[in-house]
């Protein structure tokens, strides 16, 4: 596994306008971030920075040739603050939104001497902040990927994020009782109902319910009711468009080709926001698409439907790695 290492940010200013010392934990993965194309990878709600190799949790589209190959990109992972990996917490997490995460990053990407990312793609939270960043910074990337996301915590989001707040608040198992929310949320009847068809297991107890118990119970083991919370409360903050300008405006500006990914049934971040902005932003830029997971899994198709999404970010990435392939073979031959 990549060594976690940290970027020390000194007097950072939050929404609340008090000035802290913080620093992001992150993961390098692949090529030298300094003469290389570099990825920059934002993880979602209770995933970290390791995001390839044995244990990555995206190990089958990031490494060694894969669609995004690590023998062409510097593939970078930064945690968000408060997440609890590598002990890193925020106790006062309520003073920041993910907008600061988002100025954040940046802050770390100029600490790395990086001007200019080659893609930032985040799925789920992690894409609301990719959506952050683009707006804050036009040209930090040439292409900007959020998946299953939305540049605006909605009204639904909004509803689900304040129920696992009284869930890690008022429950005696708290993160095991979010956990099983939230993971009814993130799929769907048809997933579910396709996946255990009424079976019991062996103890007599509905397969559904020793398969929610499963999931609440890893969650418990691996990570914390602080990182839980602040987590859960950044969730409910995206929001690009604080100063009160028109969101067309906003959006228009980011100097990036934009690959939004939606997933057909996702029941969390619905699609059809997705569809509005592209359709918004399509009347304002050419370089801007819209892809669509087809599958039953709902908002988790985007961790689950592997083959499909490498059929989508193979468009944006194969060429980048050929042109990469090259320069190189005509510099082995310039040598």
């Amino acid at each position: 596994m990549s060594e976690v290492k940290k970027i020390e940010i000194s007097k950072f200013t939050p929404k609340s306008g008090v000035s802290i010392d913080i620093d992001i934990h992150f993961q390098h993965f692949g090529q030298n971030y300094n003469n290389s194309p570099v990825v920059l990878v934002i993880h979602s709600l209770t995933g970290n920075s390791n995001v390839a190799g044995k244990s990555g949790w995206w190990s089958e589209i990031i490494g060694p040739g894969k669609v995004i190959d690590t023998n062409c990109f510097a593939i970078l992972a930064f945690n968000i603050p408060g997440n609890g990996y590598n002990d890193s917490f925020i106790d006062n997490y309520n003073d920041f939104h993910t907008g600061d995460i988002a100025k954040l990053f940046y802050l770390g990407l100029k600490k790395l001497k990086i001007d200019r990312t080659f893609a930032i793609i985040g799925g789920s939270i992690g894409g609301g902040i990719a959506w952050e960043m683009g707006c804050l910074y036009n040209n930090i990337t040439d292409n900007l990927i959020p998946i299953a996301c939305d540049w605006k915590s909605s009204d639904w989001i909004i509803a689900n994020t304040f129920l696992q707040k009284r869930l890690l608040e008022n429950s005696n198992n708290p993160i095991q009782d979010a956990r099983i929310h939230a993971m009814l949320s993130y799929r769907t009847p048809f997933s579910i109902c396709n996946k255990f068809s009424e079976k019991k297991s062996i103890n007599g107890k509905y397969a559904i319910e020793d398969w929610l118990l499963y999931h609440g119970d890893n969650l418990s083991k691996r990570f914390s009711l602080r990182a839980y919370k602040a987590m859960n409360y950044f969730l409910s903050t995206v929001n690009v468009i604080r100063d009160g300008k028109n969101p067309e405006e906003k959006l228009s500006k980011i100097n990036s080709t934009i690959h939004i990914i939606s997933v057909n049934t996702d029941q969390y971040f619905i699609p059809d926001r997705d569809r509005k902005t592209f359709k918004l932003l399509k009347s304002k830029k050419a370089s801007v698409f819209y892809h669509e997971i087809d599958s039953i899994h709902g908002h988790d198709a985007f961790l689950i439907e592997n083959k499909k999404m490498i059929k989508i970010l193979s468009k944006i990435f194969i060429n980048k790695q050929n042109e990469n392939r090259i320069r190189k073979s005509k510099y082995r031959l310039s040598v």
